[in-house]
């Protein structure tokens, strides 16, 4: 019997990608993570509408949640999503919270900790001004910057609103409701009728 695993994955882009819109990419990418060998999508978000974080940083972004099945692990599920990133002309190398095409996040899987838990709070704890700088050389789960995302805690809310950090044993809608109301300033959630190419 093989054993799943329950993930979540963000996306996000805000550059367009060839002659398609962000709408566009984010909805092939969702298909393209389903058809993966190994990967099944139960459950998405709505498409929201964010801005670039830091402010001022880039172009809006087009940001969802995806919650898979999975029996991959977890480097092998992060490898699988960079792949896809790399398959939409993603370039790692113009830095972290940089303008992209696509940006595909392992927030979590089921409750790991990796590689450890004084590790993973070491970069959650990290300061602000340190966190454009320094980049952890080994994965960390969950993503250490989940936490103070809006744009990650407001659709993850919509799929998973009790999933609990299983570090801080804060809820998805607690870690929300921490982040205070600027968290969701410029932020919009789009049905598919005020998507481009839905009628």
């Amino acid at each position: 019997m093989v054993n799943l695993s329950f993930g979540i994955v963000a996306l996000g882009a805000n550059l367009p990608l060839s002659q398609r819109d962000l709408w566009t990419t984010l909805r092939e990418t969702l298909g393209i993570l389903h058809a993966e060998p190994g990967v099944s999508i139960t459950a998405t978000s709505r498409f929201w509408q964010t801005p670039a974080v830091p402010a001022g940083s880039g172009p809006d972004y087009a940001n969802a949640v995806a919650l898979v099945r999975t029996d991959l692990d977890a480097p092998d599920l992060l490898a699988c999503l960079h792949r896809i990133e790399a398959d939409h002309g993603r370039d790692r190398s113009t830095g972290r919270w940089s303008s992209r095409v696509l940006d595909l996040d392992l927030v979590a899987l089921d409750r790991m900790i990796l590689p450890d838990a004084t590790t993973l709070r070491h970069w959650i704890d990290l300061p602000f001004d340190q966190q454009r700088s320094q980049t952890p050389d080994q994965l960390i789960l969950p993503h250490p910057r989940m936490q103070d995302r809006g744009f990650v805690l407001a659709p993850l809310a919509e799929v998973a609103p009790d999933w609990r950090h299983p570090l801080t044993g804060r809820s998805v809608l607690q870690m929300l409701d921490d982040l205070g109301p600027d968290a969701s300033a410029g932020m919009t959630p789009l049905s598919l009728g005020d998507l481009p190419g839905f009628p």
